[in-house]
């Protein structure tokens, strides 16, 4: 297959609440013209996809997202040339969830959240949704809080029977993060973690890799080389991080570790939809006009992609196989270093799509016309 058919097939799903307003903990600076209700989420994401030509799906939150019915929510998607995504669960903003979610001490709580990750499954029904995306931010702030092996087992317990509920072609995805809400102790803290529940559960639970949710200097590439091989890699969210949990715009902070993740996604030929991966951004865009941000990530990620197409894999495994470490780095490096943007653009014009997606936004007058025709939008989940 050619770089530019590959890249033709690529797709790249975008999240609900990054058309929002969102913000960081101390303030959510407000823009004018995002959307007020869950259909003009889809209304903007049916712009990037115009755009890009890759982004056929947008993700859902509940209850961020939720409306009164959900195949008719779908309907409005499909009309617009896009599809429902992932059903992202929440159970961390309620007050019961204070002192955790499914590893809650008190039975009650956690059947509140069990019953909310089953509610999210037949979301999926009605939306025709694969995927329901699953993050805790169940955890400890202090040593003696609570009992760290019995949350692990009241986690696989909530974990057990939400994959029972699951239809045969759905799947369950389990996200992981360092830290954030919790200090001490976080229930879900590393890819290990995750892929220890997954593997007890069984084919159908995998793990999500969120770009952000590492200590600095982890090897991700390794973490995306190691799932892969165990068939344990079920989708990612792309974000930048210079800090912590940032939810920038992919590629902004690292472009040459976002090469490095594509290159081992490329290597293991599972790029194409039909591997199973599901490449999704997860990102707040607080200062930064929502739409173009998301196009922005989307054009980074498939400029680190059409790098990774282009490692001459045979220098590269001729360098491995002698031992050349200098070889073999300047296979990467070599390709890394292509300016792959006119590639992209001639990609664009094959695909009947305009060659420079952001000034085709900025042409269209789109932003002018929400900011006119949307008053008092703040649906993103944070509130203003």
């Amino acid at each position: 297959m050619s770089v530019k058919d590959a890249l033709r097939e690529q797709r790249i799903e975008t999240p609900s609440w990054a058309y929002g307003n969102s913000g960081t903990r101390f303030k959510v600076f407000a823009q004018q013209g995002v959307p007020r209700t869950p259909y003009e989420k889809i209304d903007d994401a049916a712009v990037v996809h115009k755009l890009t030509g890759v982004a056929p799906t947008v993700a859902l939150h509940i209850p961020w997202d939720r409306v009164d019915d959900f195949g008719k929510l779908a309907e409005y998607a499909q009309d617009r040339g896009i599809a429902l995504g992932a059903i992202n669960s929440n159970v961390f903003q309620d007050d019961d969830y204070k002192l955790g979610s499914v590893c809650h001490p008190d039975p009650l709580v956690r059947r509140k959240a069990i019953g909310h990750l089953l509610e999210c499954v037949d979301i999926m029904d009605q939306t025709g949704s694969r995927d329901l995306k699953l993050w805790f931010a169940d955890g400890l702030n202090y040593p003696g809080q609570d009992n760290v092996r019995a949350r692990q087992d009241r986690l696989a317990d909530a974990l057990r029977e939400t994959y029972a509920r699951l239809g045969s072609d759905q799947r369950m995805l389990l996200e992981y993060k360092l830290f954030e809400p919790a200090f001490y102790a976080t229930d879900v803290p590393d890819w290990g973690t995750a892929y220890a529940h997954c593997e007890q559960l069984g084919d159908r639970a995998q793990v999500v890799i969120d770009t952000g949710h590492h200590a600095p200097g982890t090897n991700i590439e390794f973490i995306v080389a190691f799932l892969l091989r165990a068939g344990k890699l079920g989708a990612f969210d792309f974000n930048s991080r210079f800090y912590a949990d940032d939810d920038l715009m992919a590629g902004a902070a690292d472009p040459f570790q976002l090469f490095r993740i594509m290159h081992e996604i490329v290597l293991a030929d599972a790029l194409k939809p039909a591997a199973g991966i599901a490449f999704m951004l997860d990102q707040c865009h607080n200062l930064e006009p929502k739409i173009p941000a998301i196009i922005r990530s989307v054009l980074n990620v498939q400029e680190a992609t059409a790098k990774a197409l282009l490692v001459d894999h045979s220098a590269l495994d001729a360098a491995q196989r002698a031992g050349d470490v200098l070889e073999a780095n300047a296979a990467l490096m070599d390709a890394y270093n292509t300016d792959v943007r006119p590639l992209l653009r001639e990609l664009r014009e094959d695909m009947g799509l305009d060659p420079d997606p952001m000034g085709a936004y900025r042409r269209s007058g789109y932003a002018e016309r929400i900011v006119a025709e949307r008053v008092g939008g703040d649906a993103a989940g944070w509130g203003a």
